[in-house]
């Protein structure tokens, strides 16, 4: 379900990008260097041309143009480490499209075995989207079960479905964000809340079990039998 955004105070946000600039250095040996690069070269160009204009106003400008170069270096450089510590990971799929901006509603693992294949169900301004991890046989045979339960309720909303892998046929997590953004919007806000409450009904009702029913939970055989009033 989507949750409101909450306002993040100024300390958290700084404490949030230190964080990241920490998993990012240990994960990607040249961040350091590019950040350093990023920053330096321009501070250095800037020194030099009010050594030789003269000018104190390109200072500041200076100073801009290298905290920009740092943040884009720490953009580039943090998705892909996420990226890399992501790819292979049970659920990876369904906390990147919970982390994306924009209105998604992620169910994770909708649909699971116990070795760990899962179908995440997302509701989104493109439709519905299945996003299956785990071995690929058995995820699309949880994907063709979910299809048929979710064809109860979606009606005419598009329907999406990716296996998220590295094989032929498969979507690598690393496009997984790109794929996404890229898919028309089909559905208007209300379309996504009025589905949202339909899948949302759905998948609280409980199921029944398959196959036979164990016998220390099956009823005893008088438990159905009306008692004679005395």
């Amino acid at each position: 379900m989507a949750k409101p955004q909450e306002k993040v105070s100024f300390g958290t946000r700084l404490k949030q990008i230190g964080q990241v600039v920490g998993f990012t250095a240990k994960q990607d040996k040249w961040f350091v260097p590019l950040v350093a690069a990023a920053v330096l070269i321009p501070l250095a160009l800037t020194v030099l041309v009010v050594l030789l204009d003269g000018g104190l106003v390109w200072i500041p400008i200076g100073i801009m143009i290298a905290l920009l170069g740092a943040l884009i270096v720490l953009n580039l450089r943090s998705n892909a480490a996420m990226m890399n510590a992501a790819e292979g990971q049970p659920g990876a799929a369904a906390s990147i499209l919970e982390n994306m901006r924009g209105d998604w509603r992620v169910r994770p693992a909708a649909s699971s075995t116990t070795q760990f294949d899962m179908v995440h169900v997302v509701i989104g301004r493109p439709g519905v989207i299945l996003l299956g991890e785990g071995q690929p046989q058995r995820v699309r045979n949880l994907m063709s079960q979910e299809k048929r339960r979710l064809a109860k309720v979606i009606g005419n909303a598009p329907l999406y479905d990716y296996v998220i892998g590295t094989e032929e046929g498969q979507l690598s997590i690393r496009k997984l964000r790109t794929t996404v953004m890229k898919l028309p919007r089909n559905l208007s806000g209300k379309d996504v809340n009025a589905l949202d409450k339909r899948l949302g009904a759905l998948m609280a009702r409980p199921q029944m079990p398959k196959g036979a029913i164990p016998k220390n939970m099956r009823p005893s055989k008088g438990a159905f039998r009306q008692q004679r009033p005395r």
